[in-house]
């Protein structure tokens, strides 16, 4: 009836700790869940645009039929709201874990004070990939972001869950959004950006919103490698 898809976020991989356990989890209700590598076309040379060509040949694949239903972390909830924007009959409803809205605004966090003009003035700046290792990743992708709306305007049913000790996406960034749009309700969690610590309850939240059963709960998150 519906097929389903976790959308890692930047610097994160289809493996994440978190693309994990959401799994386990979602497997033990009878869930499927799809995970697609969006380090397209690497993470050296990430773009939007390629990562919007992973959903769209993802999508391909199917039948046409059955309905999308996404959760995305971080940069991946930002690319799910995008493509469920110029998809609207192909998605049913979306999970957004401090979904990076308004990226661009908050590309200082990510890079530090002076890291954002250094990243433009020297073409690439170095970020830790899904292993850890330091990559040069270009400008092209603040570039090709900049081509891309900062709020994706979803028609279908959104949760986002957000922690109210971000420091990466702040927490404003999705009252403002959930504010001005009924079909979007807004969960406030006492988290940071990786919501490590409230697995439990976004797994809960996800599936009721799903109509899921509920009955199982996440593993313990203790000493797992931090990723999103």
């Amino acid at each position: 009836m519906f097929r389903y898809a976790y959308l890692h976020g930047f610097a994160s991989s289809p493996d994440s700790f978190k693309g994990n356990v959401l799994s386990a989890a979602m497997e033990r209700h009878g869930v499927f869940l799809e995970r697609p590598d969006l380090n397209a076309p690497s993470f050296r040379n990430l773009t939007v645009t390629d990562m919007l060509d992973v959903l769209d040949r993802m999508d391909g694949v199917t039948d046409g039929n059955e309905p999308w239903r996404f959760i995305g972390s971080s940069l991946g909830a930002y690319l799910g709201a995008l493509w469920a924007t110029y998809n609207p009959f192909r998605v049913d409803r979306l999970v957004l874990l401090a979904p990076a809205f308004r990226l661009l605004d908050h590309l200082e966090r990510l890079t530090g004070p002076v890291g954002r003009s250094r990243w433009e003035r020297d073409g690439a700046f170095p970020f830790p990939d899904a292993g850890g290792k330091r990559t040069l990743v270009h400008h092209g992708f603040v570039e090709d972001l900049q081509m891309y709306p900062p709020c994706p305007e979803v028609t279908c049913p959104t949760l986002i869950l957000h922690g109210a000790r971000d420091d990466v996406i702040p927490l404003e960034t999705s009252r403002e959004y959930a504010s001005q749009r009924p079909h979007v309700r807004l969960v406030e969690v006492e988290d940071d950006h990786e919501l490590r610590r409230s697995l439990f309850a976004v797994e809960r939240e996800i599936l009721s919103f799903f109509h899921l059963d509920q009955g199982e709960a996440l593993p313990d998150s203790k000493g797992q490698p931090t990723l999103f």
